[in-house]
């Protein structure tokens, strides 16, 4: 009884978030396909992840998003978002497509990682940042790495806590109750937690993006926001200078003359700016030895699975 009191309390909170969520974000001026991953990572986490939009992403005043999401941190919460956003959908349609097929829990695990890699990977890595690497083809080999490291940190943290739970609790292995997508929702959380590290290592060595700046307009910087960026950098807040918002021409203010408003598209334009660019600043040796930590966590998933749950359960 105890536990439906905190699925319905769990799942009433996620309602709230992802209606928030889904709501504000239109008026928040970045990519369509962050968009669309914080939408999705608060209906794994619900007020969990409203928060983190709100503290990492939502713009404070008009003008300032380049500025405020140009803080590593933030940028590491939306690369993070973005891994596990995509991975999810992946996993969880994995989960569900292998429940009733009678596989032990180690190859349903091992399913769940090869779907949700390959979503991730060619979805949402590849496919939506074609743009910046100018094609399909270049993005899925530049995009392959981080997402590697990045999926095995996440399925690491799931493991360890999806399979103890699913064995000692039977009700919810099955994808129509509302048990299995309780217990997913918190395996989810926890493989965002453990893949932070990690992406903050793949930022940091330009591997992955984090948040964008797109706009459509060309208007002025309102009066508050200049106050306040100017302030930022009296405060000595520009180390890292912000990435210059992505701007389409009004009709009639063309470059060469009178021109239409081109459309943009967040999945296949380029963003601009430094921010939104990655420069791999990392030798092969380090990587390999990044590749083999990551790996390292997946097994350690694994290995917790194995002491407190059942992997050959089928």
């Amino acid at each position: 009884m105890l536990v439906e009191g905190v699925m319905l309390l769990w799942f009433i909170q996620v309602v709230i978030g992802v209606l928030f969520v889904a709501i504000d974000i239109h008026t928040t001026p970045e990519a369509t396909v962050m968009k669309w991953g914080f939408v999705i990572i608060t209906a794994f986490s619900g007020l969990f992840g409203a928060l983190l939009y709100v503290l990492s992403c939502r713009e404070p005043l008009p003008g300032t998003h380049e500025q405020y999401v140009s803080a590593k941190w933030r940028q590491v919460v939306g690369s993070t978002m973005h891994c596990v956003a995509g991975d999810g959908i992946g996993i969880l349609a994995a989960k569900v497509l292998t429940s009733g097929a009678g596989l032990p829990m180690w190859a349903d695990v091992l399913c769940e990682y090869g779907l949700g890699f390959l979503f991730g990977w060619t979805v949402f890595q590849a496919l939506f940042m074609k743009g910046m690497f100018g094609s399909y083809r270049t993005s899925l080999s530049k995009t392959f790495i981080a997402e590697l490291l990045s999926m095995n940190a996440v399925m690491g943290g799931m493991t360890a806590v999806m399979v103890p739970w699913l064995t000692h609790d039977m009700a919810a292995t099955h994808p129509t109750g509302p048990r299995f997508w309780f217990v997913m929702s918190i395996a989810l959380c926890t493989g965002f937690l453990v893949a932070l590290p990690m992406n903050w290592w793949l930022v940091d060595h330009g591997l992955k993006h984090g948040m964008m700046t797109v706009r459509s307009d060309t208007g002025p910087v309102p009066q508050v926001a200049a106050l306040a960026l100017a302030g930022a950098a009296l405060c000595g807040n520009q180390q890292h200078p912000p990435a210059p918002a992505r701007r389409t021409p009004k009709p009639g203010r063309g470059a060469n003359g009178p021109a239409e408003r081109a459309p943009y598209d967040a999945a296949t334009a380029p963003p601009t700016g430094r921010a939104h660019h990655m420069e791999p600043r990392v030798g092969r040796g380090r990587l390999a030895v990044m590749t083999v930590v990551s790996f390292a966590i997946f097994g350690a998933g694994f290995v917790i699975a194995g002491l407190f749950g059942d992997l050959t359960m089928q």
